[in-house]
């Protein structure tokens, strides 16, 4: 499985982004994706998860009120609407495939990652 995310770029602060991950196998839309980001010199860290059926969203709390992670029911892709972003947001943002149809925060239970798309915020 290949996923490809994108939608990065730069952005002042209390911008919106929207990142996309698309997976190039069909059968990904059973199961539950997820979002982490790696900033520079930190460890990489869960943002935000969903099961296959789009529903049981999870959220890391600094991201809680500002990001909303979503996908159809059924579907591959999947979508991440950052709003209000801060600096403290900059990061490489990686889309990754659950195991299993849940959503989750632990790293060790996603199968495949894609590359990253890099999130520039500027104060």
């Amino acid at each position: 499985v290949q996923l490809q995310a994108s939608g990065g770029g730069l952005v002042q602060a209390g911008g919106s982004l929207r990142l996309s991950c698309a997976a190039s196998r069909r059968t990904s839309s059973n199961n539950g994706m997820g979002w982490f980001r790696q900033a520079p010199g930190k460890e990489r860290e869960f943002v935000a998860a969903i099961s296959w059926s789009g529903s049981n969203p999870s959220y890391a709390e600094s991201v809680k009120g500002r990001f909303t992670i979503s996908r159809e029911k059924g579907a591959s892709t999947v979508y991440l609407q950052m709003n209000s972003l801060k600096p403290e947001d900059t990061a490489v943002y990686y889309c990754a495939q659950n195991r299993w149809s849940v959503a989750g925060s632990d790293p060790d239970r996603y199968a495949y990652w894609g590359r990253g798309t890099l999130v520039t915020v500027s104060s």
